[in-house]
């Protein structure tokens, strides 16, 4: 497990078997219909994971609050995983995905820290340079959350799945627009 960042979130594997009940009430609920599997079972949901686990490639996190799973996040290698063909990785290159589960109590600006932490775990690995999304084209809210923290849209690409708005995020874009929200300046 990491220690936690400044956003008071730490982070730990995911564990396929004792966490895929959990994650299944995450990944089917309807607000997480760009996660692509509302449809699935328990299983289905254990078997992805068990996936993702083995995949040398491919890592899922739980990111806890005061010890409780709050998040999920998931890393690859482009080039090797999600974008491989779809434009040329750089050395460096990391991609990422990340869940907020829903909640009935929701927290204003909950979903914003998560993705700040999230970056801020991805780029305490001093070998990422750079992280690549590709969320759904149509997914607004989530390119307006990229964008607060450093995102810049490259272009829409086709993934067999959907059609992605490919972006990029620097270590120096992500440490600029958190300086900025430092100062309050509006992202």
């Amino acid at each position: 497990m990491s220690g936690a960042n400044a956003t008071g979130f730490t982070f730990r594997p995911l564990d396929p078997l004792t966490d895929a009940e959990l994650l299944h009430g995450w990944v089917t609920h309807p607000k997480a219909a760009y996660w692509m599997m509302q449809d699935a079972r328990l299983e289905d949901v254990e078997r992805a994971y068990m996936e993702i686990a083995a995949d040398p490639h491919h890592h899922a996190l739980l990111g806890l609050r005061d010890g409780e799973p709050v998040f999920l996040m998931e890393k690859y290698d482009p080039a090797h995983r999600e974008l491989v063909g779809l434009y040329e990785p750089e050395p460096g290159d990391v991609g990422m995905h990340f869940l907020v589960p829903p909640t009935d109590t929701p927290v204003h600006g909950f979903t914003r820290s998560v993705i700040t932490a999230v970056m801020a775990h991805l780029f305490e690995d001093p070998a990422t340079h750079r992280v690549v999304v590709e969320p759904d084209v149509s997914n607004k809210a989530v390119h307006a959350l990229n964008e607060v923290v450093g995102f810049v849209p490259d272009r829409e690409i086709d993934k067999p799945e959907k059609r992605a708005l490919l972006s990029f995020c620097t270590r120096e874009q992500f440490f600029h627009s958190q300086s900025l929200a430092a100062r309050g300046v509006a992202v």
